[in-house]
């Protein structure tokens, strides 16, 4: 059967490949699958919450080219997304950052023709990026004519958009997911995720993926190396009693784990996407055998190759840490990896 021709770029938006993986996890005795969000055309789940977040609101005409601005505090897939579909429709884009933000992210939003903001002096209190990023955007909204906040930690229509997620994750297995691993950030692909769990009474246990040091669920924060895991202020769509697992992971294991989706899989995965992978690590003794486990890849390995694909880097933060994880890869079991901690919601 051929494949039906798509009326621009935007149409590839979803319906991305749910993938079996066979060799990362030789001893557990269920079958996990990958959903594979970088085939999304602007690299990762974030197209999803971009265009639901933009689309109606260009298609009533409240978005318009050439009077219109969105504005958004992004420094990875996000800023991405909407810059594509920004270029796409003709409207300009003002995209907040931070001094953080890589070289090649600032590289794809210059390509795309959205205009950058970089905010290099942390928030006072938090030491993070984030406050002194939305108040930048504030300011911004309040002075630009025509500007227009999609606000990813605050609007419904983000997770809206991974109801559609959840749904194609969940047609491709008959109904059957019995566990689903969701890394968190603004919460918008797990609260849509489990949204479409409870409406359609799945028998699905939701596990949150956080970042230790982030402050999502409850931690301390603290500094973390992993752009896009974790938050440094719980979202506005935080709500804890949609997950029913929480389990959160080391900067350390998320390196460790993308190393390993290589070495055992061939997949280049993102930082979030290796999160996945070590929580179900550390979760793996309480799932049954036979059951269906679905880990979600926000975004591929490519993004990250000046971080988590950096022996230099990798030795810079995790000095003699390296070598361990290196030796761990060519063996021929499991991989015990340190730092991944797991809690009930």
């Amino acid at each position: 059967m051929s494949r039906p021709v798509l009326q621009g770029i935007l149409g590839t938006i979803g319906n991305t490949p749910l993938v079996e993986l066979r060799n990362v996890f030789p001893g557990l005795r269920s079958r996990v699958f990958a959903k594979m969000e970088r085939f999304n055309p602007g690299g990762s789940i974030k197209d999803r919450s971009a265009l639901g977040m933009l689309r109606q609101r260009i298609h009533e005409g409240r978005l318009i080219p050439g009077r219109s601005v969105v504005v958004e505090s992004s420094s990875g897939n996000l800023a991405i997304g909407i810059a594509q579909i920004c270029k796409y429709f003709g409207i300009e884009f003002i995209c907040v950052v931070d001094a953080k933000t890589t070289a090649q992210n600032l590289a794809l939003l210059s390509a795309y023709g959205a205009r950058v903001e970089v905010v290099r002096t942390p928030d006072p209190v938090t030491g993070e990026f984030l406050g002194a990023r939305l108040d930048r955007v504030r300011e911004l909204v309040d002075t630009v004519p025509g500007a227009y906040w999609p606000n990813q930690y605050a609007n419904p229509l983000n997770p809206l958009a991974h109801h559609e997620t959840m749904r194609e994750i969940a047609e491709a297995l008959d109904g059957r997911v019995d566990y689903l691993f969701s890394p968190v950030s603004t919460f918008g692909t797990l609260l849509g995720c489990a949204t479409y769990v409870d409406q359609h009474a799945l028998t699905t246990t939701v596990v949150a993926v956080d970042a230790v040091g982030s402050a999502i669920f409850g931690q301390p924060q603290s500094r973390r190396l992993i752009p896009g895991h974790g938050a440094s202020v719980p979202p506005a769509l935080f709500d804890p009693a949609v997950a029913d697992e929480v389990v959160h992971v080391g900067d350390l294991d998320c390196v460790v784990a993308c190393r390993r989706m290589v070495h055992r899989e061939g997949i280049l995965a993102g930082g979030s996407s290796g999160a996945a992978v070590a929580a179900l690590e550390k979760f793996s003794d309480r799932i049954p055998e036979g059951a269906n486990v679905v880990l979600i890849f926000p975004d591929g390995g490519d993004r990250y190759l000046n971080t988590i694909y950096s022996d230099a880097w990798v030795g810079e933060h995790f000095g003699e840490v390296s070598h361990l994880w290196k030796r761990a890869l060519t063996a021929t079991g499991g991989l015990q990896l340190t730092t991944a901690t797991a809690t009930g919601a």
